[in-house]
């Protein structure tokens, strides 16, 4: 990041403080589940619960955290971790047990389910220490500021990211949190909530995200593909050069943001990403959408934004700026429900409502801040982290039989249901059919159709038909979730019946809801 950045912000790391006291972890008899509710894509592959029905302890350092982790039975036994006080590197160490795999230096969140962190009391800060997701599923934090981590310099932390997630995580809610840094990668710093390597169903909301070089990504590099079903919604973007987020392939949602001072570029959909982008506030910024620094674009569907005072570079060979007149190019359908706050109270309700110690207050979807009921929903069955993240119960394909309309060479019917990203059927040509089928009728209401590397968003139209009576289920275009009544049958077709390009169908995924 060019030293200019340094001199947009004001912020100033202060000295961490290295008192080395631990905290106390206090049981207590019954279970503080997070106020309100998970909402968007982290309400989808069974739900995102945290630590919902089990203990719930206090913790006033970052070794205590980690201590609580490994207190558990198992490393997926439910708990909330309720933090108060300064979290910093002075006060966080590895801690050893079966249930846990923690380091120095970060909150590890490695290889285990079903938590909840939530600030509480006089607010919890972790300063220049990030919370790092890995291996990891069903994860709540909430209510918590995040501030100067970095990945050089002295001290650093978490590759120099606030939050980050990598390595099959599933299930991911992060809401009121407040993420912020005081430069650019030039003086230390990187994301302010990275995602990579196969990270799926996670929702952003009610957050500010500020004076940083970087936003967040979602993806690596051009061919880390794997990851998707991300929601951000009443987030405030505030003082970022770029990534408000970067999205390399998969499906991003993106609605009621607020974005404010955006200096070189916002939402970057690259890799045949596609992002729908609705009801957001964009103000005194530039280039907010679009394919930036790279030749293979992604994809939008815009509506109801409102674009205040922002400019559009022009169009060149790996710049391709979705203005001044925003127009979509693909379309992106939502399976969960969601109320939309018009784009004009945007910027005061998340005013109101983003950020950790706001009293977790949200929008009632009339722009008016509400305190949600504290719930305690029941825990679904663990998500377990792996290639084929299945969505709202068992993955009906695996096991199945398979076939279809001609193939391409090279490739296979079963490599739609062999659990396997990398492999893939294709049609000979740029329409074409394929099945799933059992022996027996099964009871069909939802499928998933995920897109191989590199040739997300080149199917076009396609139909769903009962692959018995050739009854359509449901049409549309685009890959990836598809909802219809439930149905009794033996076989189920997905007929692409037009694409951009050679389509490639990765895995084709069926649930009974």
């Amino acid at each position: 990041m060019r030293r200019a950045v340094a001199l947009r912000f004001q912020a100033a790391l202060g000295t961490a403080a290295i008192a080395a006291a631990i905290g106390v972890v206090l049981p207590a008899i019954q279970a503080s589940a997070a106020a309100g509710s998970a909402t968007g894509y982290a309400t989808s592959n069974g739900g995102t619960t945290g630590g919902a029905g089990g203990q719930t302890v206090r913790a006033t350092t970052g070794t205590a955290i980690h201590a609580a982790l490994c207190s558990r039975a198992s490393s997926s036994t439910p708990i909330t971790i309720q933090v108060e006080g300064t979290i910093n590197h002075g006060n966080t160490s590895k801690v050893s047990g079966t249930s846990c795999n923690t380091a120095d230096g970060l909150i590890e969140l490695k290889q285990i389910s079903n938590v909840t962190i939530i600030g509480v009391g006089n607010g919890a800060v972790f300063d220049q220490l990030g919370i790092h997701i890995r291996e990891a599923s069903n994860i709540i934090i909430q209510n918590v500021t995040v501030r100067n981590v970095k990945k050089s310099g002295s001290p650093i932390s978490n590759g120099g990211d606030a939050i980050s997630m990598e390595s099959g995580v599933r299930n991911i809610w992060v809401d009121h949190v407040t993420l912020e840094a005081s430069g650019g990668e030039s003086e230390g710093f990187d994301g302010l909530f990275d995602m990579k390597d196969n990270t799926q169903y996670v929702t952003l909301s009610y957050s500010i995200l500020r004076n940083s070089g970087r936003g967040g990504l979602i993806g690596s590099s051009e061919s880390d593909l794997s990851n998707g079903f991300i929601t951000f919604h009443h987030n405030l973007y505030e003082n970022i050069d770029s990534r408000t987020p970067l999205l390399r392939g998969g499906i991003a949602h993106i609605y009621n943001n607020s974005y404010v001072n955006l200096h070189e570029s916002g939402i970057n959909s690259r890799a045949g990403g596609r992002a729908k982008v609705e009801n957001n506030y964009f103000k005194d910024s530039k280039d907010v959408l679009g394919a930036f620094y790279t030749s293979e674009a992604g994809y939008w569907q815009v509506g109801g934004n409102i674009f205040d005072n922002v400019t559009w570079s022009s169009p060149g060979s790996e710049n391709n700026p979705a203005g001044p007149n925003p127009v979509s190019n693909t379309s992106v359908s939502i399976p969960y429900s969601y109320s939309l706050d018009g784009a004009g109270c945007v910027p005061a309700i998340v005013g109101q409502t983003a950020g950790a110690n706001k009293g977790l207050q949200v929008s009632n979807g009339n722009c008016t801040p509400q305190t949600p009921t504290p719930t305690t929903p029941t825990p679904s069955a663990t998500p377990t982290p792996s290639t084929t993240p299945t969505s709202g119960g068992t993955n009906l394909s695996i096991g199945a039989g398979s076939d279809g309309s001609s193939k391409a060479d090279g490739t296979s019917y079963g490599n739609v249901r062999d659990g396997n990203l990398s492999t893939y059927w294709s049609p000979v040509g740029s329409t074409g059919d394929i099945s799933i089928k059992w022996s027996s009728a099964k009871t069909v209401s939802r499928i998933i159709i995920r897109e191989a590397s590199g040739s997300a968003g080149a199917i076009g139209s396609w139909q769903v038909t009962n692959g018995g009576t050739g009854a359509v289920l449901a049409s549309g275009s685009g890959a990836g979730a598809i909802t219809f009544a439930p149905t009794s049958l033996s076989k189920i077709t997905f007929k692409i019946t037009g694409s951009t390009g050679t389509p490639r169908v990765a895995e084709f995924e069926t649930y009974a809801g």
